[in-house]
């Protein structure tokens, strides 16, 4: 069966395996969900992931989560772009989370940054998702 929304999926896995406490999650590769765990191992948000090869041509996500003193250091994470309802927006209308706490997740010409990357290059696109 196919998957209508990878990015979502992904982020869906992330917000569960947090909240159980787990230590890494387990999602199917594509380059845009690696582009996004790039921006977030960036920002601080997970210790990082690894690509691995499950079978000829099958690739597999394994994203590191990442705790401070118990608590997970994500406590929201949400698609805000869907395949249903695209969000774009200008360098000057992206959007601030929690007042610069957190990070909104763009889809650049230039590729895949946070929105603070974002303005600093003078770029705007496809808001993706929201992180704090």
């Amino acid at each position: 069966m196919s998957m209508t929304d990878p990015l979502g999926d992904m982020l869906t896995r992330i917000r569960n395996a947090q909240r159980a406490k787990k230590s890494d999650v387990v999602s199917p590769a594509s380059r845009l969900r690696e582009n996004v765990l790039e921006v977030l191992k960036k920002e601080g948000y997970i210790e990082g992931y690894e690509k691995r090869n499950v079978k000829p041509g099958i690739d597999e996500l394994v994203i590191k989560l990442k705790y401070h003193e118990g608590a997970s250091v994500i406590t929201e994470i949400y698609r805000v772009s869907t395949p249903g309802r695209r969000v774009y927006s200008s360098v000057k209308d992206l959007p601030r989370v929690y007042n610069g706490l957190g990070i909104s997740i763009v889809s650049t010409p230039q590729g895949v940054m946070s929105d603070n990357d974002a303005r600093k290059a003078n770029v705007g696109g496809e808001i993706l998702c929201q992180v704090f």
